[in-house]
This record gives C-alpha cells, sequence and structure tokens, in this order.
C-alpha cells in the first residue's frame, strides 16, 4: 500500500475498538528488535500488559514525548523499526513535533495515536478531538502524507504490515473506546531506561567505549 493507494476513513466511520486488544495485536507483529515507545499512561500501561520486551520505553510523567523520543531512537538507528504509541491528548500537547517529523521523513518510524476523545487517567474530560478536531487530517496538513484512519481490527493490522515491510513515515489513528487497561507499569524509571538501552544494544556499546577511551 503506497500513500497514493491509501484511502483513509472518516473518524466519525472508523470503528471504535479496544486499546489493549489492539495493542497486543501490534506487539504480535514485532520479530525484529523493532523500539516501541509508550506515551504515558494507559498506552503504555497496555504495551506493558502486551508483554515485557527489552525494546520497549515507558514514558512516566510527561505528556507529548512518545514522538519526539521515537523520532531521535529512529535517527539513531535507521535500519531499526521504531513506533511511537500516543493517546489523542498527548499527541494534542507535541502537534509540532509531526511538522518536524515530516520534514526529516524518518523513513523507518511510525506514530500510532490511540484516540478516545477524553484525557482518561485523570478523569475523562474531553479532548478536542471530541469536538471535531482529526487528528489525521492535522498530520496529513503537517506532511505526514501517510496517515490513516484504522477502519476496524483487520484494517490496523493491515496497516502495521506496511509499517514492517515499507518506508514511513507513517501515522496511524485508532479510535478506542475507554475500558481500563490491562496491567499497570512498574514506575522504576531507571530500570526501564536501563532494559530499555540494553534492548537497542546502547548500554554494551556505551560500556566499550569508556573502557576505550580509559
Amino acid at each position: 500500500m503506497s500513500a497514493n493507494e491509501m484511502k483513509s476513513p472518516r473518524r466519525d466511520m472508523a470503528k471504535v475498538m479496544n486499546r489493549s486488544d489492539i495493542t497486543r495485536r501490534l506487539v504480535a507483529k514485532l520479530r525484529k528488535a523493532e523500539a516501541v515507545i509508550g506515551g504515558i499512561g494507559h498506552t503504555h500501561f497496555d504495551l506493558w500488559a502486551s508483554g515485557q520486551r527489552p525494546q520497549n520505553f515507558y514514558m512516566l510523567g510527561s505528556m507529548g514525548l512518545a514522538a519526539p523520543i521515537a523520532f531521535g531512537v529512529a535517527m539513531a538507528q535507521p535500519d531499526r523499526r521504531v513506533f511511537a504509541l500516543e493517546g489523542d491528548g498527548s499527541m494534542l500537547m507535541q502537534l509540532g513535533a509531526l511538522g518536524t517529523i515530516a520534514v526529516a521523513n524518518q523513513k523507518n518510524l511510525a506514530i500510532i495515536v490511540f484516540d478516545n476523545g477524553v484525557y482518561q487517567i485523570t478523569g475523562s474530560q474531553p479532548t478536542l478531538t471530541s469536538y471535531g478536531t482529526d487528528l489525521v487530517a492535522v498530520a496529513k496538513g503537517t506532511g505526514l502524507f501517510q496517515s490513516t484512519w484504522a477502519a476496524d481490527e483487520a484494517h490496523f493490522e493491515q496497516l502495521i504490515d506496511c509499517v514492517l515491510t515499507q518506508d514511513g513515515p507513517w501515522f496511524i489513528a485508532a479510535r478506542t473506546d475507554d475500558k481500563p487497561p490491562a496491567g499497570v507499569t512498574e514506575r522504576d524509571a531507571a530500570k526501564i531506561r536501563g532494559r530499555f538501552m540494553q534492548g537497542l544494544a546502547v548500554s554494551k556499546a556505551a560500556s566499550h567505549g569508556a573502557n576505550i577511551e580509559g
């Protein structure tokens, strides 16, 4: 599927799916140590519950940083596919990152936004997507032309297959429900960081470099 072949359904026509379910569907397709950056709250809770891969990073305490962090990882390791998982509220806080990613044209990067229209973890206050803001339209407007709503679970899986086999950058938005997450991440920032660096084979390289310099 190319950008020209991509036909995105309207947001209001996309099926409302379960975030935990489609997160598991994504993780089940990962075979080559792909990096996945989970945004704060329920987004990374479900990533955690889908299996604690060393290539997963669980963002603690800062909204909107999943896409920028994933962009940095993708730039540093261009041979590795990198996914950012973000909620609609967090994505709205960092829309400027989309323009930067579009200009950089980072081919190994995909941003996946789970849009349930609320700030679920803080009390389900409505986000702007509840009032008509269309994140796919915004992404296309920044220059991310391979942007689409996932019509349903089967379409979501098809889009993930495209991400894993074709050049990006990709922006995929999925309408999700407000069900509670499938688990809760351990809140040990140092452990999360260390495991992720090992998963990307960064800590070993850094240690080796330090030994050479010493």
